[in-house]
């Protein structure tokens, strides 16, 4: 718990809404808003950029501790800054979702992130959302909730997501990737992709953002938020 709010660690598979709920949370609350899984897809663009291959360690490392990325809300959106730019869409195609997998099953990667991630919390009430925030970066979190949905439901919504951005993939393709990025997710070595056991599951495939968001709402308000 910290002195203005407490610690809120909202976990779950690609697709499954995080972002959006943990941004309508963290307004609701007026809580810091930190989005790790853009972290990752930063550190993955960079890497891309550089081109350093998203298992090389040597390069990684260095390349981690020297992460200049904070987030800042515009127009209700909360963008991505990565060296002075913004990089909320560039951080949102497929492959560096892919690449953002790779990664962060890097222990180099991981380790070298969670100082960053706990400084950008900050020592007030903070909305964290990923997939180890419950079980590693926050373990402690009072409440930690584990968002899901059916894949099919996950790939229909990056589905509509990239049509709207002018990315016609086919939902086939949507899905494929989709369950390349969850088995990389659930089976890496390194904090994979689980619950934790105290968080509260919310199944979100019939559920609207509203009906998520109160439910959430709801936890943090018996908790003491």
């Amino acid at each position: 718990m910290t002195s203005q709010g407490i610690t809120v660690a909202i976990d779950g598979p690609a697709g499954a809404g995080k972002s959006t709920v943990a941004k309508r949370v963290a307004e609701s609350l007026q809580y810091t808003l930190v989005d790790t899984g853009a972290i990752y897809r930063a550190v993955a663009l960079l890497a891309d950029e550089r081109g350093i291959a998203w298992d090389d360690d040597a390069a990684l490392g260095p390349l981690v501790l020297g992460l200049d990325i904070n987030f800042r809300f515009d127009n209700g959106k909360n963008h991505v800054w990565l060296a002075g730019r913004d990089v909320t869409e560039a951080i949102r195609t497929p492959r560096i979702s892919l690449g953002a997998s790779s990664v962060s099953a890097r222990p180099i990667v991981r380790d070298g992130l969670l100082a960053l991630q706990r400084r950008l919390a900050g020592g007030r009430g903070a909305v964290l959302e990923g997939r180890d925030i419950g079980t590693v970066v926050f373990p402690e979190a009072p409440v930690k909730i584990y968002l899901d949905a059916s894949d099919e439901e996950r790939a229909r919504r990056r589905h509509r997501e990239l049509l709207a951005k002018g990315q016609p993939l086919a939902f086939e393709q949507v899905l494929a990737e989709q369950r390349q990025r969850d088995a990389q997710d659930q089976n890496r070595a390194v904090a994979p992709l689980k619950p934790a056991a105290d968080a509260v599951r919310l199944d979100c495939t019939q559920l609207s953002i509203d009906e998520v968001v109160a439910a959430i709402l709801t936890v943090v308000r018996k908790r003491g938020g």
